[in-house]
């Protein structure tokens, strides 16, 4: 697997001054904690008077690699404390960071959060935990976190996910694979375009993993007017129960996924921002070392308002019980 070179936005000096300040000030005003419901609207309005090359570097997706790195916001090593436990023993830690994140998240779409996962909160801390070295989530880190769409089993997913980076002193990799790259013939297309299999609910949600409705099945692959886009989760699908033709048209998807990805290494500072519609991530196995210093992500989601990008038959989704926080911007 190549290490990838995302397409890269800079953002100038001065911008990161003033979504800095923004962000200082935001936090302020609400005590210094970022999971408060009604900072969502300070968020929003201050969104919308940053600077015009901040809007800019927040455009949409323009390339079929699917993702780009936002590079220039500082991050003080000593100043942001020692990397978390878990996201449970989290808190406000580095929330400064918290309203960087969601005033650029603001400034593409509008912010998610999920009733079931980490509170409720709208920036998650991505931090590996005792005890779920092997898991398939982001909690992880012996284990290779497979390449998937994030919350695929869900209809009201997020357009985009958000990954920002306080620290990675061990270099470890975030893998992202696009399907705009891939090569099929239209048999396995067509195959593949079929609602054969659902997706089940992943380990961050335990609620939804005891839903007792029928799984819905859906197609993994979805022709939109833009193009191809994938909904992938292969330790959430239940391969097993696929035909034979279906299950080797899947291995195929997967191979050529493999074969178009790239390791991208992020710095303390670098947003990495992946079209969950067009990309599949996952991350290379590390070893923790749960002193203070493992790597440390912050996680926001996104939703594009009027983007059609997926099956109508989406809509008609349970959702497996569970139930998306839209920020009102």
């Amino acid at each position: 697997m190549p290490m990838g070179a995302a397409p890269l936005r800079q953002l100038a000096a001065h911008a990161v001054d003033e979504l800095t300040d923004a962000a200082r000030k935001i936090l302020a005003d609400h005590g210094g904690s970022a999971d408060r419901p009604e900072l969502l609207k300070d968020v929003a309005q201050a969104a919308k008077n940053l600077d015009e090359t901040i809007h800019h570097a927040c455009r949409p997706v323009d390339t079929d690699a699917g993702l780009f790195v936002l590079r220039g916001l500082p991050v003080d090593d000593t100043e942001i404390g020692p990397t978390p436990a878990s996201w449970a023993t989290a808190g406000d830690s580095a929330a400064e960071w918290d309203v960087r994140l969601l005033l650029l998240a603001t400034l593409m779409g509008r912010p998610i959060a999920w009733e079931g996962q980490q509170d409720g909160r709208f920036v998650h801390n991505i931090v590996p935990s005792p005890g779920h070295e092997q898991a398939q989530t982001g909690a992880s880190s012996t284990v290779l976190l497979s390449p998937h769409t994030e919350d695929a089993f869900h209809p009201g997913r997020a357009h985009l996910l958000m990954l920002g980076c306080l620290r990675n002193h061990d270099a470890v990799a975030t893998t992202a694979a696009s399907i705009r790259q891939v090569r099929l013939d239209p048999a396995d297309l067509a195959l593949l375009s079929r609602p054969v299999l659902p997706i089940l609910p992943d380990d961050a949600y335990a609620e939804a993993q005891g839903y007792s409705g029928p799984p819905p099945r859906i197609p993994a692959l979805w022709e939109s007017a833009d193009g191809p886009t994938l909904r992938y989760d292969p330790a959430y699908t239940p391969l097993d129960e696929a035909p034979a033709d279906y299950r080797a048209a899947y291995d195929r998807l997967t191979a050529e996924l493999e074969r178009v990805s790239v390791a991208v290494s992020l710095d303390p500072g670098d947003v990495l921002v992946v079209d969950n519609d067009l990309v599949v991530h996952g991350r290379v196995p590390f070893k923790a070392r749960y002193d203070g210093t493992d790597r440390w992500l912050k996680r926001a989601s996104v939703r594009v308002p009027g983007r059609r990008s997926r099956p109508p038959a989406e809509a008609d989704e349970h959702g497996y019980g569970q139930a998306a926080l839209v920020a009102d911007v």
